[in-house]
């Protein structure tokens, strides 16, 4: 089963779905997949880790949230990730540690502004769960 694959490669907007057998690994797929964009995460070293906890009133927020408080995370920190461990999870919360270096230009990749709900999806499926996200870029 593939972790995450790209749909559009618009010019304002990155649109891709991540896939997981379980809410754990579809929260650490659409992560990967946004550091992705964010970074060259095969060039990110995980040397420091950070633990975060995000809330939400439902599994479908918690996704935006989650995806939002990364962005959050790697601007007001000034450091890029590149393993995301997935602690705890629930739909109306998400603990879990990102691990990565400061930002330096040779590993940024795209400026993400932000998580969109332009065909925003969030859905059980006979694998387990797939998530259709969109990024302002």
């Amino acid at each position: 089963m593939e972790k995450y694959k790209f749909i559009e490669d618009l010019t304002s907007d990155v649109l891709f779905e991540a896939y997981g057998k379980d809410l754990k690994e579809l929260f650490t797929n659409a992560a990967e997949a946004l550091l992705s964009v964010i970074c060259n995460i095969k060039k990110v070293q995980p040397k420091k880790a950070e633990e975060y906890l995000i809330k939400a009133d439902n599994i479908e927020d918690l996704m935006i949230n989650w995806l939002q408080g990364i962005i959050a995370i790697v601007d007001t920190e000034q450091k890029f990730f590149s393993k995301v461990e997935v602690k705890e999870i629930d739909k109306n919360h998400i603990k879990a540690k990102l691990f990565g270096e400061p930002i330096t230009p040779e590993l940024g990749e795209t400026v993400v502004k932000a998580v969109t709900y332009y065909k925003y999806k969030f859905e059980k499926t006979d694998e387990g769960y797939k998530a259709t996200i969109s990024l302002d870029i």
